[in-house]
């Protein structure tokens, strides 16, 4: 966790509460390290930030297998997809367009590396991030039939929004991220 807190420094005062979030939700909690570790990494490269997902991966030690890392960076492009079709359906709320197939290949939904029920939770995070109701409210109901309870499911929803968050202040100027960029 040392290297992920030295990355996140840079970020000053303004993001000290979203950088304590993160120490208490990496910490422990109602999900498994894998599927909170799982969950963040997807946060992060759904909001293009290499360096804090290298960072998480370090602090996640053994729960962040090739597994699980290449299953975060599946669900993070799966769901930047999906999102965008799956949204467009629903804001232009027409009968035709929700008629048509999405003819989209989504395998890896199905086939996970890992497991179905850490798979869904790193989907759900990103489609929260990315504000798409009709994925959150399908991999949701995914997740509730597997049996995982709410209190589960809204930790993913808090570790996304905490790691959304965190990579906002990133990519502010005098940030880590922002000085990488110049």
């Amino acid at each position: 966790m040392e290297a992920l807190q030295a990355l996140l420094a840079s970020t000053g005062d303004a993001a000290r509460d979203l950088r304590v979030n993160l120490d208490n939700l990496l910490g422990g909690g109602e999900l498994p390290a894998r599927a909170r570790f799982g969950v963040a990494l997807a946060c992060a490269w759904s909001r293009g930030d290499a360096q804090l997902a290298a960072a998480l991966r370090v602090a996640g030690g053994e729960s962040c297998d090739d597994a699980l890392v290449d299953d975060a960076k599946a669900a993070a492009a799966l769901m930047a997809m999906n999102n965008v079709v799956y949204r467009f359906r629903h804001q232009i709320g027409k009968p035709g367009y929700e008629s048509l197939p999405v003819r989209l290949r989504m395998q890896r939904l199905a086939a996970p590396r890992t497991d179905k029920a850490t798979f869904e939770l790193m989907s759900l995070a990103v489609s929260a991030i990315n504000g798409c109701e009709h994925c959150v409210k399908a991999h949701e109901a995914v997740l509730a039939a597997a049996g995982m309870g709410e209190s589960q499911v809204f930790e993913a929803v808090r570790l996304a929004g905490v790691v959304c968050g965190l990579a906002t202040a990133r990519a502010w100027p005098g940030s880590t991220a922002a000085s990488f960029a110049h």
